[in-house]
């Protein structure tokens, strides 16, 4: 396996107690009560997703069209930051898509699909057949992870720049959509290109995106064209009725992306150099920002705030998951392997991950 160490922007090896974490074995009573306790939690429930969705959505909307009539300053921007708050809860829907079982939720994936993912350039086939390669055993923290960069061991500037370059992405996801796919319909090699490199929300520089198997593929394509037509539509209209509207759009989508980069940062401890790691090991470098803190719910919602709990359990629904975690904390009780994943928030992550790429060699 090829390790993610001899990249130039590795500044050190992980610490000796962390690299003694990170190839420690399986804790099997955790991984034995988090099947047994968890047992009835499975099942996806329709209404909670349908009304979650839409109703952040709605806001999301509603809120943006706000920032966009509002002749108050302070109002415009108030609006904007409720439009971008709703619509990041409403976008990490698709999350839950890339796990659901298909049937789980009839029409759910359409429906997502129409409101949010096309509107917003970020379609579900970005994410579905990419992020569960994170989830395989062998993949997680190598190369070949899409979601994994060993930010804790790279150097200093790299983390404000991780944080900052997603303010470029809703630019990005335009210029893709509206200029680069109608021309890779001409131009293979650039069809080709786009694919492999600007498909999938991946934070790997390294991964190349595979072909599309046959069931994802007729959605790549109709989710293609309609991002493709909608994209079109946004940049026709602006250059005849004015910039301002998508100028302020982009700029809700820009803070969006900045929150979701955050808790991208804060999702694991990003302490593994590249090697294979057990189950128990991937728990531990995820993490869980629990009650009785609620801040949390904002910038990681979803579910998100239990992201190591996820981890032990990919398929569980979130809205299972606070419920879950309870059952966990009360059966295997502070100290345990599971505590080891439960942290405080979000600076103190943050706080540790920069103290981290200070440890020069």
């Amino acid at each position: 396996m090829k390790s993610v160490a001899a990249s130039p922007l590795i500044d050190h090896a992980p610490a000796p107690a962390v690299q003694a974490r990170l190839r420690a074995g399986d804790d099997k009573a955790m991984l034995r009560a988090a099947r047994d306790l968890t047992k009835d939690l499975g099942t996806a429930r329709p209404a909670i997703y349908w009304a979650d969705m839409t109703g952040s959505a709605v806001l999301g909307y509603a809120a943006l069209a706000g920032a966009i009539v509002a002749g108050n300053p302070a109002v415009a921007v108030l609006c904007a930051v409720v439009s971008a708050l709703a619509l990041y809860r409403a976008t990490l829907f698709i999350h839950e898509l890339s796990h659901i079982h298909r049937n789980a939720l009839p029409g759910f994936r359409f429906g997502w699909n129409a409101l949010v993912g096309v509107p917003l350039l970020t379609p579900s086939f970005m994410y579905e057949g990419v992020h569960m390669l994170h989830h395989q055993r062998t993949r997680y923290g190598t190369v070949e992870d899409p979601e994994y960069l060993p930010l804790a061991m790279m150097k200093p500037w790299s983390l404000p720049l991780f944080v900052l370059i997603a303010m470029l992405l809703p630019v990005a996801l335009l210029l893709r959509f509206a200029v680069l796919v109608p021309l890779g319909v001409v131009i293979p090699p650039l069809r080709r290109l786009v694919w492999q490199r600007f498909s999938a929300l991946a934070i790997n520089p390294d991964f190349r995106r595979r072909p599309p198997d046959d069931e994802l593929r007729p959605r790549v394509f109709w989710q293609e064209l309609a991002g493709s037509v909608w994209a079109i539509g946004l940049i026709t209209a602006s250059a005849i009725y004015g910039w301002r509207p998508l100028l302020i759009a982009l700029a809700v989508m820009a803070l969006a992306a900045v929150l979701n980069q955050l808790r991208t940062l804060v999702a694991h401890l990003w302490e593994n150099d590249g090697e294979p790691m057990s189950v128990t090991a991937q728990f531990l470098d995820s993490v869980n920002v629990p009650p009785p803190g609620r801040i949390a719910e904002i910038w990681a919602p979803v579910g998100l705030r239990y992201h190591a709990l996820h981890h032990l359990m990919p398929s569980m629904p979130y809205h299972a998951l606070p419920e879950a975690h309870r059952r966990l904390v009360v059966e295997l009780g502070a100290g345990s392997t599971y505590d080891g994943a439960n942290h405080a928030g979000m600076a103190p992550l943050i706080g540790r991950i920069a103290r981290s790429t200070m440890r020069w060699r």
